[in-house]
């Protein structure tokens, strides 16, 4: 007899209210309110968070989030972690989507020892990040290690 996992549930929320032209305020319950809107592109304005950054960010959040918690259960030792990420939005079959992220993760390892484990647990960090599991978008991941000075 198979015994299945169970697995739990999360919802998460969040609030939008509309201030104006192509404009509006983000906000969630115990987070600081942010500005969205469209971005120049769309005839927005510059300073906003676009619905474009926001999902570019937190497919790189997640990636992120992913890689550091793979490599805290291996016992492997981050010393720091910064990335870039870009979309490309283009127009498929009269409809614009995010057809591909290009993520470029720069992590800093504590050890040399640590390398190929680091390099091992990030060649699974797609299949394991929630995110790229919710989105069609064709996903670049290019990370690039080194170690810390000692």
């Amino acid at each position: 007899m198979e015994v299945k996992k169970a697995f739990k549930t999360f919802r998460y929320s969040a609030d939008l209210a509309w201030t104006g032209a192509r404009n509006g305020r983000a906000s969630a319950a115990g987070k600081a309110d942010i500005a969205v809107g469209s971005p120049p592109d769309f005839r927005g304005e510059e300073g906003v968070w676009s619905p474009e950054h926001l999902f570019v960010s937190s497919l790189s959040t997640c990636l992120m989030l992913t890689f550091l918690a793979m490599a805290e259960r291996r016992a492997i030792e981050v010393a720091a972690y910064a990335s870039t990420a870009e979309a490309l939005l283009e127009n498929v079959d009269g409809k614009y989507q995010i057809t591909a992220v290009t993520v470029r993760p720069r992590i800093t390892l504590k050890s040399a020892d640590a390398l190929e484990p680091a390099r091992e647990i990030m060649g699974r960090v797609e299949a394991n990040c929630f995110i790229s599991n919710s989105i069609k978008s064709r996903i670049d991941l290019q990370p690039e290690f080194q170690i810390a000075p000692a």
